[in-house]
């Protein structure tokens, strides 16, 4: 989950090896699609939902998304680096449905181009959830984020 054009469709292109279309230009993604990814012995399934600002929808888009949400046993936060606060307001909100969540902090590079500055481990300390820094488009972070999802999915059943 996360807000419209941070990346959401590549992240999943990267775990499943789906394609899916991936563009910079609102209601691109209107349905959901769902894939699947191994790690080691264990298979997941990734859904892919529209974005949205909030858990309360304003679209039939968003309706999508939210509905979705309680299907999901682990949360996939994507957040653009370049727009944390504005992003912050959704992952807020996923942290109050006591799910549990890994943060995707992406568009990495692109923060840093801008001169954006963020201490991701100091990010992970304050919402008490793995925060991992990603460039989806290059796939830099995915292993990581792929470790850390094994990571909280191994917490659940424990």
């Amino acid at each position: 989950m996360g807000n419209p054009n941070v990346g959401k469709s590549v992240i999943f292109s990267r775990l499943t090896g789906a394609y899916v279309m991936a563009s910079n230009y609102p209601g691109t993604t209107i349905d959901y699609s769902k894939g699947k990814m191994r790690v080691d012995k264990e298979r997941y399934e990734i859904i892919d939902v529209p974005g949205t600002y909030s858990l309360e929808p304003s679209c039939k888009a968003e309706e999508v998304a939210v509905k979705m949400l309680d299907d999901g046993d682990i949360i996939i936060n994507v957040v653009d680096a370049t727009n944390l606060e504005r992003n912050l307001y959704l992952t807020l909100e996923l942290l109050e449905q006591k799910k549990p969540i890994i943060i995707s902090l992406n568009l990495w590079d692109e923060a840093k181009h801008k001169g954006i500055k963020i201490d991701e481990k100091r990010l992970e300390e304050m919402l008490g959830v793995p925060v991992v820094p990603t460039i989806a488009l290059t796939g830099e972070g995915i292993k990581e984020l792929i470790t850390r999802l094994k990571e909280v999915d191994e917490n659940i059943k424990k």
